[in-house]
C-alpha cells in the first residue's frame, strides 16, 4: 500500500455538468480536490511527486471544451494523463479512453472491427477531399470534425453541389486535429436515437431521445430537460441557456443483444464512465452504433426519468476504486 491521501482529484473544465458530482462527494464528505483546467499545470521532471498524488484522479476532460476557448486543454489532458499513468497514479477513464474520446475516427474503426454495424465512414485531412470521399458514399452524407464534443460542427449535405461549394468557399467547420469523417447518413425511424450508459464496463441504463424538427445534432442528454409527457426535468447540471426545446427524453430499456454489445464496447475502450449511441435506420432497419462518450453527462433528473441516481453510483465506484488504490 502506498503513501497517497485516500482522496480523490476531478479534472474538468464545463462550468455546470458536473455539480451533481461535486454535490454528492461533499454530501458524503469525501475528500477531493477540483482541478480546473484553466489553472492547471505539472511538473514533468519531478517524478517522485506521485507520493502527494491523490488516491484516484477522475477525467472529466470535454472534447468539446474547444467550444469554451479551450482547444489547447484538449491536448494538455492528453498528456497529463499519460504523465499520471507512467507514474503509476490510477486515472478514471485513463489515456486509453481519452484517446477514443477525442477521435471519431478511431471510435469507427473499433465498432466495426468489434464486429457491429456502423455507418459507412470515410476520414480525411484535407477539405479537398470531402466532396470525393462524399461521392465514394453516395448520399446523404453527413460531415463532423475528428474531434466534436455535443453535436458540434456537424454538418448534413444532401447533394454533392452545395459540399463542394462550401469547400471552394471555405466554409467547412473547422476540426482541432486537421481531420475530417464524411459517414452516410441515416434517419433515425422514429426521429429518436438510443443512448445507453455504462459503469466500469457494465449497463446501468437506457434512455431514447426524439428528436423534433430541426433539433440539431447535440444531444447532451444533462441538457436535455423535458420528458416526452412535457415534463420540465429538473437538474442541477442543466444551465438554463442550454435547455434544449427540440428534444425530450423517456426511459429505454435495450434489447439484449445491444446490452451485452455496449458491455463489449466499454470494455474494449477500458471506459469506467461513459455512453454509447446508437439508432434504429429509417433507410434499411438496421441497428448502426455511432457514438462513444467518454464525458458521460448522465440524463437531467435522473430519479424521475430512468428510476435511479447515477451520479450516486458513481461515486459509489470512485470510493471503491479510491480506497482499492490509496
Amino acid at each position: 500500500m502506498s503513501n497517497r491521501p485516500l482522496a480523490l482529484a476531478v479534472l474538468f473544465e464545463h462550468p455546470d455538468w458536473f455539480r451533481p458530482l461535486f454535490q454528492e462527494l461533499d454530501r458524503r464528505g469525501y475528500p477531493y480536490r477540483k482541478l480546473h483546467a484553466d489553472e492547471h499545470h505539472f511538473r514533468a521532471t519531478t517524478p517522485t511527486e506521485v507520493g502527494d498524488a491523490p488516491a484516484l484522479v477522475f477525467n472529466r476532460m470535454s472534447p468539446s471544451a474547444w467550444k469554451r476557448g479551450r482547444p489547447g486543454a484538449i491536448f494538455y489532458t492528453a498528456h497529463y494523463l499519460g504523465h499520471l499513468e507512467a507514474l503509476g497514479v490510477p486515472v478514471f477513464n485513463g489515456i486509453r479512453t481519452y484517446t477514443y474520446e477525442i477521435s471519431k475516427a478511431l471510435q469507427v474503426s473499433l465498432l466495426a472491427r468489434l464486429g457491429l454495424s456502423v455507418p459507412r465512414t470515410e476520414v480525411v485531412h484535407r477539405p479537398e477531399l470531402l466532396a470525393p470521399a462524399a461521392a465514394s458514399l453516395g448520399f446523404p452524407v453527413l460531415v463532423k470534425p475528428n474531434i466534436g464534443g455535443s453535436g458540434a460542427g456537424i454538418t448534413r449535405y444532401d447533394r454533392l453541389e452545395p459540399l463542394k461549394d462550401e469547400v471552394a468557399a471555405g466554409r467547412i467547420p473547422p476540426s482541432l486535429d486537421g481531420t475530417w469523417l464524411v459517414q452516410e447518413y441515416h434517419p433515425p425511424a422514429g426521429r429518436s436515437i438510443v443512448r445507453v450508459e455504462t459503469l466500469e464496463g457494465r449497463y446501468l441504463y437506457g434512455i431514447r431521445i426524439h428528436l423534433e424538427e430541426g433539433a440539431g445534432f447535440d444531444l447532451c442528454p444533462a441538457d436535455i430537460c423535458r420528458s416526452t409527457s412535457g415534463q420540465a426535468l429538473e437538474s442541477a447540471a442543466c444551465p438554463v441557456e442550454a435547455r434544449k426545446s427540440g428534444l425530450t427524453v423517456e426511459a429505454y430499456t435495450p434489447p439484449a443483444e445491444v446490452v451485452a454489445a455496449v458491455e463489449r464496447i466499454a470494455q474494449a475502450t477500458h471506459l469506467d464512465v461513459g455512453g454509447i449511441e446508437y439508432l434504429e435506420s429509417e433507410r434499411d432497419g438496421q441497428r448502426y452504433y455511432y457514438d462513444i462518450n467518454a464525458l458521460s453527462n448522465f440524463v437531467a433528473d435522473p430519479v424521475r426519468v430512468v428510476g435511479l441516481d447515477p451520479t450516486a453510483r458513481l461515486v459509489d465506484a470512485l470510493i471503491a476504486r479510491a480506497r482499492r488504490t490509496a
